[in-house]
């Protein structure tokens, strides 16, 4: 199966560029952005034109180049690590590319195509590992984007169902629109429907009903960052995801690779979550949504606990709460 190229790299170290999908535009319109600068960079991070953990991790890898070629040096490789707090694997590849590249622009390079080819394996590997979950019939849930678009492979979520799919498994997709940006709506469906994948939209406060009806008995779901005890921070809306799929019996799975494990936090409360532009709740297109003079709260992410967590696809197969601190050593 084809996917979506969502970022590349081109040219060397001196005068390359990363090429982006503009996910902003999706699903009206598929272009591409050529960032050159460190600042371009950071400004398409933050206003999710590219997003998604794996796919800000390998992206904040090339930036170590654009930093390390524009002089910008430890300072400019902090403001590229907080540009989004939350996803860990930002942070993660920023700190694992300045460490071999030691001021180097062009051994940054060698390092971030070696994490951007990592990426795309472990994509497919958690794509295989997951697919045995999805059986004939099936009705499969997820929440937000984790498929080609958020890494630079086929994705994490997703990757289970393109799998499946690719061997001949019917199965139904149900994807959350996920307010306030609609990722779900936007770009997961897009993707799916891209692939020929039976594909439904709904509203985040319909999953419950969904779920009760047993439309979908299954829930698959990316992440951001995942603490040492398995609590999972993922796009806001995913805690009551679980919570639903919880009361009416369906598993409930996190799919990421090991750079989304974060072992120096310890617990779900340790994660700093980002909050938002307030107009992001106010607005829509242009569109006055929100009364004035009424407040706004727009945090990116929520926290799942571990126990309302089946397991975890990741590249070396599914894991347990329990099994994360021995597997992370």
């Amino acid at each position: 199966m084809s996917f979506p190229r969502t970022l590349q790299w081109q040219g060397d170290a001196k005068a390359g560029r990363l090429t982006i999908i503009e996910q902003t535009k999706l699903p009206s319109e598929l272009i591409y952005l050529e960032l050159s600068s460190l600042d371009a960079l950071i400004d398409a991070i933050k206003r999710l034109a590219v997003r998604g953990a794996p796919a800000i991790g390998v992206s904040g890898a090339y930036g170590c180049v654009l930093a390390l070629r524009e002089g910008l040096g430890d300072a400019g490789l902090e403001r590229l690590a907080e540009a989004r707090p939350t996803a860990v694997n930002l942070r993660w590849a920023v700190e694992r590319v300045s460490a071999f590249a030691k001021g180097d622009a062009s051994r940054a390079l060698e390092e971030a195509k070696r994490i951007n080819a990592e990426d795309v394996a472990a994509c497919e590997s958690i794509g295989k590992h997951g697919a045995t979950l999805i059986k004939a019939g099936m009705g499969v849930h997820t929440h937000c984007n984790a498929g080609a678009l958020a890494t630079s492979g086929m994705g994490t979520a997703l990757a289970p169902m393109y799998v499946a799919h690719a061997a001949g498994v019917k199965f139904k997709v149900f994807a959350d629109e996920t307010r306030p940006l609609l990722q779900g709506a936007r770009l997961t469906a897009w993707e799916l429907a891209q692939a020929g994948i039976d594909v439904t939209v709904i509203g985040d406060d319909m999953a419950a009903i969904v779920l009760r009806e047993k439309k979908s008995q299954l829930v698959i779901t990316g992440a951001d960052r995942i603490a040492l005890n398995g609590d999972t921070a993922n796009k806001v809306g995913t805690y009551s995801l679980a919570l639903a799929a919880k009361t009416h019996g369906a598993p409930f799975y996190i799919a990421a690779p090991r750079s989304t494990f974060d072992a120096a936090t310890k617990t779900g409360a340790d994660i700093p979550i980002e909050e938002r532009n307030e107009n992001e709740l106010r607005q829509w297109n242009g569109a006055q949504l929100t009364a004035k003079g009424a407040k706004v709260f727009n945090p990116a992410f929520d926290v799942t606990p571990a126990d309302l967590i089946s397991g975890y696809i990741t590249e070396d197969g599914i894991l347990q709460a329990s099994q994360i601190a021995k597997w992370l050593r």
